[in-house]
């Protein structure tokens, strides 16, 4: 194990890892964000009166629950690219390769297996929501509107943060799939640096480090928008 080769030369391996960081951040950002919107509106769905409307979520959160993340990130790289040059060739008689944006497949898909996990969250934060308090803001005549956002909106995001925040985690570690198609984040900084230099315990030392301490913070964020979204509630 060498530490100097994360410290030493003109390119010093600790700046492509604070890269590969940030990459990492942003893809699980943008991918957190991608599962709150569908997790939303498969829960919705989940809660619907409709019949079809409860079997496509059912289906969506059952198929992408049921297979792994890296599975999901190949099919939409391959499949999509595969699509793309037939719809090209078909329309436009283009014969040449198309590849997908490596940053879009790698958030659609962690956004997708994310949104999956939300839905059911989501689903489960509504239902904790005592059904007397409904029931009371309709006798008053509270407009559907005003409804949902005093009283069913603020209640159910309390009640689904301690499962958002395991949503995160997941969008969070589920980046390192993404170096499988060329992604620099964390894990595919650690695994070149580790092929260039011989060390790879040193390489994937430092980025299980940096993912500790990312899942850490991350952790105790959450750990306090708890305690903020329930102040004020009264302990059993």
């Amino acid at each position: 194990m060498d530490i100097s080769v994360l410290l030493g030369g003109s390119s010093a391996w600790i700046v492509e890892f604070a890269r590969g960081t940030i990459m990492t951040i942003t893809v699980a950002i943008c991918s957190f964000i991608v599962g709150i919107l569908l997790g939303s509106a498969f829960a919705a769905a989940k809660l619907s009166r409709f019949g079809s409307l409860r079997l496509m979520a059912d289906v969506y959160t059952t198929v992408v629950r049921g297979i792994p993340e890296l599975l999901i990130i190949f099919l939409v790289f391959f499949g999509g690219s595969t699509l793309l040059r037939y719809v090209a060739n078909a329309v436009f008689g283009f014969t040449g390769y198309i590849e997908l944006p490596v940053f879009t497949v790698g958030i659609l898909c962690i956004g997708v297996s994310a949104g999956a996990y939300a839905t059911e969250v989501f689903r489960a934060a509504v239902m904790a929501i005592p059904t007397g308090q409904i029931e009371a803001a309709v006798a008053m005549g509270m407009r559907r509107p005003v409804l949902f956002r005093r009283i069913l909106i603020p209640q159910a995001a309390r009640f689904a943060l301690p499962g958002l925040g395991n949503v995160w985690q997941l969008a969070l570690k589920d980046t390192s799939l993404i170096s499988v198609v060329g992604l620099v984040e964390i894990m595919r900084t650690a695994a070149i640096g580790a092929g260039s230099f011989k060390e790879p315990f040193t390489f994937y030392l430092a980025a299980f480090v940096i993912f500790l301490v990312l899942s850490s913070i991350s952790n105790r964020g959450f750990l306090r928008a708890e305690r903020w979204a329930n102040r004020g509630v009264r302990r059993r």
